[in-house]
């Protein structure tokens, strides 16, 4: 991530934390040190303002306490909705917790400590040991020493209070042979006019930081991809899929599962009723939810839900990151698969065969879909749809039977394969791979199950390789034309294949 805005401008935001002072001598030194350069570079520096919170209530912060992260956080987040690229950290205190600063915003956030041992390393080859002068607490901590197994170099710390402090602190340290002194607190960087000469060099920290800050590019370390999920398309599928993204994610420990962003709105119409009748359209309050999880920091966008992916056409085009259609997904499973399969029995709504979801994304990879009879797809939505359906909140009984009797009527048509097409449907097979009735049998393929495993694998790192979803702007004759044929009670898959 490069720091520079607009027009060659170099952009960062300054929090102090609990050092106000040091942002202050930082801000003031990039200055000097831009007006000195060769060639001038425009900056855009925000600096942290207290709160009036803050300011009413006198807070203080112990270094790393709880209260010190919330306010650090809380102005970092408040540069990342500016749209600040990167944030400087010139309070030491802060850098006991900047890894988990980091794992939490968007924004890079330019680490003082690793700039001043990479300083060392460039500007005294030779140093061996690093002496820092630095507050009890750090001191305690041991922040430095960590700083120093990375750059190589022998670490000795030395922890004061007050100005005398800080002269004994050099006295020390000289005393015990280090190469190089360097300032590792507010009150040491900002002291050093008052120290006078010493027997070995002086790092003056804010001033290297400074530099840094102005010259140097600072990226953002690559973090974990985030799972934006479009819920409440039903209530229930949305559990149902969240519970696959967790069991399909290898992970020894809770930190290894993917960070997921779901946006649960059941207000959302009915998609089938919109399709299949004058329902409310969706596509409005499917887009406002996709927004909001792209205002979240959503990376990718699963809909766990069928029949809505006859409405992402417009919604695509207008939104920053991709949504992972369900349809091409599944498709490519199947066809890589089951190579030698080309007819695929279909359980789906109304809405989602009218659409034609399902039926463009086999046909494009050879497949033909394979619907149940007219009267067999009456027992479907009614396993979805009815008073004792999934989405009443049902498993077994009247829908669990519909659905048997549906998948009877697809066996006899010799399919092998039968998409559960419905994100309610796989709740009534919550472990079965197949079903065999009647000497028959078929594969029971799960898009919810295949959409779940397709977005762990890219957020664990694999690429998004499926097409983007193609528009329907021929759903309202296709959908005529299977309205004419309900009512001529022909049945689905004379006609409509």
């Amino acid at each position: 991530m490069n720091t520079s805005s607009g027009m060659g401008r170099r952009a960062l935001g300054i929090v102090g934390g609990a050092a106000r002072l040091a942002s202050v001598d930082v801000l003031r030194k990039m200055h000097d040190a831009n007006a000195a350069a060769r060639t001038f570079q425009p900056l855009d520096i925000a600096v942290e303002r207290v709160s009036d919170i803050e300011r009413r209530a006198s807070i203080s912060y112990v270094a790393g306490s709880a209260q010190h992260k919330l306010r650090v956080f809380d102005a970092i987040r408040h540069f990342e909705q500016r749209g600040l690229p990167a944030v400087a950290l010139p309070c030491f205190d802060s850098h006991l917790f900047i890894d988990e600063l980091q794992q939490n915003t968007t924004l890079a956030i330019v680490d003082m400590v690793a700039a001043l041992f990479a300083h060392i390393r460039q500007r005294y080859p030779l140093a061996r040991r690093v002496g820092v002068m630095t507050s009890p607490v750090l001191c305690e901590r041991r922040l430095f020493e960590r700083y120093g197994e990375n750059a190589r170099v022998e670490v000795v710390s030395v922890g004061f209070k007050g100005m005398e402090g800080l002269r004994e602190a050099c006295e020390t340290l000289i005393g015990q042979g280090v190469d190089v002194l360097l300032p590792g607190s507010t009150d040491s960087a900002l002291s050093l006019r008052r120290l006078g000469a010493l027997a070995v060099p002086i790092v003056d920290s804010y001033s290297v930081y400074a530099q840094h800050l102005l010259f140097a590019d600072h990226r953002k370390p690559a973090r974990q991809i985030k799972l934006g999920v479009v819920g409440g398309v039903g209530p229930a599928a949305t559990v149902d899929f969240m519970h696959k993204v967790v069991r399909n994610t290898p992970a020894a420990r809770d930190q290894d599962h993917i960070k997921v962003l779901v946006e649960q709105n059941p207000q959302i119409p009915d998609r089938t009723d919109h399709l299949t009748g004058d329902g409310a359209d969706p596509t409005l309050a499917l887009y406002a939810t996709c927004k909001k999880l792209e205002d979240g920091g959503a990376d990718l966008i699963a809909i766990p839900c069928n029949t809505a992916h006859a409405f992402i056409g417009p919604i695509e085009a207008r939104l920053r990151v991709p949504i992972v259609n369900m349809m091409n997904v599944t498709a490519d499973y199947l066809r890589a698969t089951f190579p030698a399969v080309d007819r695929i029995g279909l359980l789906a709504t109304d809405g989602t065969i009218a659409s034609g979801v399902y039926r463009t994304a086999l046909e494009a990879r050879g497949m033909t879909q394979v619907l149940p009879p007219l009267a067999m797809q009456a027992r479907v939505m009614n396993a979805i749809y009815g008073a004792r359906g999934v989405k009443a909140g049902f498993t077994n009984g009247e829908c669990a039977d519909d659905i048997i009797a549906a998948v009877e009527s697809l066996l006899l048509q010799q399919v092998e394969v039968i998409l559960l097409a419905c994100t309610e449907l796989p709740l009534l097979f919550p472990q079965a791979a197949t079903v065999t009735r009647k000497g028959r049998s078929a594969h029971l393929v799960d898009p919810t199950d295949v959409l779940a495993r397709c977005c762990v694998e890219f957020a664990r790192g694999t690429p998004l390789v499926t097409p983007k979803s193609a528009r329907h702007e021929a759903l309202p004759v296709e959908y005529a034309a299977y309205a004419k044929r309900k009512e001529s009670n022909v049945a689905f898959n004379a006609e409509l294949l």
